[in-house]
């Protein structure tokens, strides 16, 4: 798909804005904070309903203003698509897709499709889990819109289950309080969480499989990927091809869902367990935890809890990796999942996503630079973001635009006679 066309509204720095898209790479050029990320973290924004820098909607709306537009076109299938949004802080969000109210925000995952990559990637391969389930639900969500409303459903329950949890740690170290109406406060506690504990199993073994589907899917493009941009084998041309023409690599890369459900399971790597068998395993460890959980007053099993490892070399890349290593790892989960969805285009076709780059080449290394420009060059459309000219890769050099950002502004630079750009 192509973005064509992007309008801003009262968006963080941008009183107004409107700027037009081209295929091929776009590139934002401007000093710190003038708002190059901005952009692209509207576009963002449209793709997965959240921002890449902050967990809140204040800081997305301009400093005065009580909300926020985006108004994005695309082609996608050789069709139109217009995307409109209204970001109110403390209120619900509203959209419009082809100018028709859209009921639920979520309907509009799928719609755009777009893989970003930023400095705050590392934290995939250095930080918490939280993180590296926010990528794969992320990647579910483009791909199948339908586990958004799952996930929806697994934490509306989860919240519930945990705060039932409290109560009756509260009441195991209290008294028990009265009866009331014959039953005693407790055995109504306990009788409700076998309730929860159904409701969260159904709705968890159905995210914790497609994760683990989404991972096995995943797994060989991260590992070729890792080629691709760590080692001198990622300037072999073999390394090169189309997704749905490569041979198998032997990669010190990896990656694999691990969940205390699956290893109770006895799930081997790569196999695909069904929903009723994760149920039954997750409803069992759920009963067999009453104790613990009451005591600690959380939930400890079920995906929330679960990881996306990451190896390098048959060690844990966190702790293991050296920092250069954690860089092209992180690259490589999300060119990885850059060629998932190339191959898995969804309902609509044309589903190559929109490729972004949020400041990154100025965190890699020449070697590392040079192999992603090379990636890079031939996806249909790249938007990137740089302080400096000079930090463009020479293998990007050529046919490209250059958009200039100074506050509040972005302008199209004119081309020169003779410019290497």
């Amino acid at each position: 798909m192509q973005l064509t066309s992007l309008e801003l509204t009262d968006y963080r720095s941008y009183p107004q804005l409107t700027l037009a898209f081209e295929l091929g790479i776009t590139v934002l050029v401007g000093k710190n904070g003038q708002g190059k990320t901005n952009i692209v973290e509207a576009v963002w924004y449209l793709a997965t309903l959240s921002s890449h820098r902050v967990p809140h909607d204040a800081a997305l709306v301009h400093r005065g203003a009580s909300t926020a537009i985006v108004r994005a076109g695309f082609q996608r299938a050789g069709r139109p698509l217009q995307v409109d949004l209204e970001i109110t802080p403390g209120r619900s969000n509203r959209a419009r897709l082809q100018g028709q109210n859209v009921s639920r925000l979520r309907d509009l995952l799928g719609e755009v499709r777009a893989v970003l990559f930023a400095p705050e990637d590392l934290g995939l391969v250095k930080a918490d889990p939280e993180g590296r389930r926010r990528f794969l639900d992320e990647l579910l969500f483009v791909i199948a819109p339908r586990y958004a409303a799952v996930k929806a459903d697994y934490d509306r329950v989860l919240k519930q289950r945990s705060n039932l949890l409290k109560q009756m740690r509260s009441m195991r170290r209290g008294s028990s309080g009265r009866s009331v109406g014959g039953l005693d406060p407790a055995e109504a506690a306990s009788s409700t969480l076998t309730v929860w504990d159904q409701q969260l199993a159904r709705h968890g073994a159905d995210l914790l499989r497609a994760r683990l589907h989404l991972v096995n899917r995943l797994r060989p493009h991260v590992g070729y990927s890792y080629l691709r941009v760590a080692s001198d084998e990622g300037a072999e041309e073999s390394l090169a091809l189309p997704p749905d023409q490569r041979p198998e690599v032997n990669s010190p890369a990896d990656v694999a869902y691990r969940s205390a459900v699956l290893d109770e399971l006895g799930a081997l790597p790569g196999t695909l367990p069904t929903t009723a068998e994760i149920h039954d395993v997750m409803l069992r460890m759920l009963g067999q935890r009453h104790d613990d959980e009451i005591d600690r007053g959380v939930t400890l099993v079920g995906p929330h809890r679960d990881d996306l490892e990451i190896r390098l070399h048959d060690f844990p890349a966190k702790g293991y990796a050296s920092h250069g290593e954690s860089w092209s790892l992180a690259l490589a989960l999300r060119l990885g999942s850059y060629d998932l969805l190339r191959l898995e285009e969804g309902d609509l076709g044309d589903g190559e996503p929109i490729l972004i780059l949020d400041d990154v080449f100025s965190e890699l290394d020449v070697h590392r630079r040079e192999r992603l420009g090379r990636i890079v060059k031939g996806a249909s459309q790249v938007l990137i973001t740089t302080a400096n000219d000079s930090d463009i890769p020479a293998s990007l050099h050529g046919d490209m635009h250059l958009v200039d950002v100074r506050l509040g502004e972005a302008v199209p630079r004119p081309r020169s006679a003779g410019s290497a750009w």
